[in-house]
């Protein structure tokens, strides 16, 4: 059986390094979409290597040899291991090839809530047979460190699973994706997680059941809290927030199993998500403490944005869509969670082509929270073969309006709001938003006039002198817009 705490062979360690470059190599190809595809294989490539590396070593086999003969418990103990890496994968491989990329956000927070799940069964396997993980010390208690390890462990897998699942639910529609504000939530959340702190410190000096069931109970008591007061406006940081979450929870299962890859991938996934996060809450200009603290400073009249009006609003048809497109000059689209639930990106490539083959300079711009997770529209985009040096992020574009003919917008509401620049109790105030006002004409492609955005904010852009909207499924829109360019 695997020697408690005896440091591995050199192949192990160097497969591990092998491994973690290749994390690093994947992060660096997904940060741009041109090189994604080999950033993938990377992952996987390392994920590959890690894993085999591991069930070798895990098997378990004495850390002193390479390839020893095996006994009837290693074959058994091989077996078991094989079995769930099949049923894990053949799940992953079904649900891959079957989920569309409008699911994918919500996909991504269900795999987060399995990482912190995970997390924390590692956590209670260890405490109640610490002999087989060797964080027994010698008076027969766990190490003091181990303790550590599991309650910060269970603490941040407790967290991330019952975040990861509001997130989804907030995701798939199957929860208000508006903020939804307890009284005195920043006192409970607060006091929640100072007792969760002081418990694990406690926890050091006394491993009763008790603790570590209570540090369980209120870490998936304070994922539930954290998420629920956070707006569809900010579920994409949410989602890289667990993202980091799930990372951290990873590295902690690391420590407890002694394996130095899970540590290097859990920290790598960590820090990036972490930084992520931050990046995304400086673009939309929201205080990263504000947003990981569950909303904190969201006030509770700032849920639901003012109510809507009864003002005139001017509809237009594919043909006029295409009239007016032919004769501009310079054309801004702008990409929603709309373009995807309709899966228009092709159909709205094929536009962009069009209209290039007419003389007419074409951008696609992309907000850092346009869609439901980080990326989304840059993946959808990407999947459409939308040339990579006509999309444009936020701040490189957005002083190009003024210049615009058209600003097309499909599928978009938030990120276009002016409600974001002046209306202090709306609750996508001060997230930067793109200027599509000072575009000489605007044509917004959406279902119906009833409907609002994510965060539930009706839009002035609507009723724009210069605003045609285009109700109608976005997907047969664009193909109709595309029908009349062609002819």
């Amino acid at each position: 059986m695997t020697v408690a705490h005896a440091l591995p062979p050199a192949w192990v360690m160097l497969a591990y390094l092998i491994a973690g470059v290749c994390f690093i190599l994947a992060l660096r190809g997904l940060s741009s979409p041109a090189t994604s595809r080999k950033g993938n294989r990377y992952g996987i490539a390392g994920m590959g290597m890690a894993l085999a590396t591991t069930m070798l070593i895990e098997a378990p086999v004495p850390p002193g040899a390479f390839f020893p003969a095996p006994t009837p418990d290693d074959l058994r103990t091989l077996a078991e291991i094989l079995v769930a890496v099949g049923i894990g994968g053949a799940v992953g491989l079904v649900i891959a090839r079957r989920i569309q990329m409008t699911d994918m956000p919500q996909l991504v927070a269900a795999f987060h809530s399995l990482v912190g799940l995970a997390a924390v069964l590692v956590g209670w396997a260890a405490y109640l047979n610490p002999a087989a993980f060797g964080i027994l010390g010698a008076d027969g208690a766990i190490e003091p460190q181990s303790r550590i390890e599991m309650g910060l462990g269970i603490a941040i897998g407790a967290i991330t699973f019952s975040g990861s699942v509001i997130a989804f639910l907030k995701l798939a529609g199957k929860m208000s994706g508006a903020p939804i504000l307890l009284p005195a939530r920043h006192v409970i959340n607060l006091g929640t997680l100072a007792a969760i702190l002081l418990l694990v410190a406690f926890f050091t000096q006394n491993e009763a059941l008790w603790v570590i069931a209570t540090i369980t109970a209120l870490s998936f008591a304070i994922g539930f809290l954290l998420i629920i007061p956070i707006g569809g406006a900010d579920m994409p940081v949410v989602v890289s927030m667990l993202n980091s979450y799930s990372g951290w929870a990873a590295a902690a299962m690391g420590f407890t199993l002694h394996n130095t890859a899970m540590i290097i991938t859990g920290a790598l996934v960590g820090s990036s998500g972490a930084i992520l996060s931050y990046i995304m809450c400086k673009a939309m200009n929201r205080s990263f403490i504000s947003v990981i603290a569950g909303g904190f400073g969201v006030e509770a009249g700032a849920g639901g944005g003012a109510a809507r009006e009864q003002r005139p609003w001017k509809r237009g048809s594919a043909e006029d869509a295409a009239f007016i497109l032919e004769q501009a000059e310079n054309v801004i689209i702008i990409p929603g969670y709309g373009m995807a639930v309709a899966q228009a990106q092709h159909v709205l490539r094929e536009m962009g082509d069009l209209l290039k083959k007419a003389g007419v300079n074409v951008k696609y711009a992309i907000h850092p929270v346009a869609g439901r997770m980080p990326g989304h529209m840059n993946v959808l985009l990407a999947e459409a073969n939308v040339p990579y040096d006509e999309v444009f992020e936020l701040e490189d574009i957005n002083g190009e309006f003024a210049q615009a003919d058209v600003a097309f917008i499909i599928g978009a509401n938030d990120v276009v709001n002016p409600a974001a620049k002046t209306d202090k109790a709306s609750p996508i105030y001060g997230m930067p938003v793109f200027d599509v006002d000072r575009a000489k004409s605007v044509m917004f492609i959406k279902r119906s006039m009833g409907g609002v955005g994510y965060a539930g904010v009706d839009n002035d852009v609507f009723y724009m002198d210069q605003t045609m909207m285009l109700l109608a499924d976005a997907k047969k829109m664009v193909e109709d817009i595309n029908k009349a360019l062609a002819h």
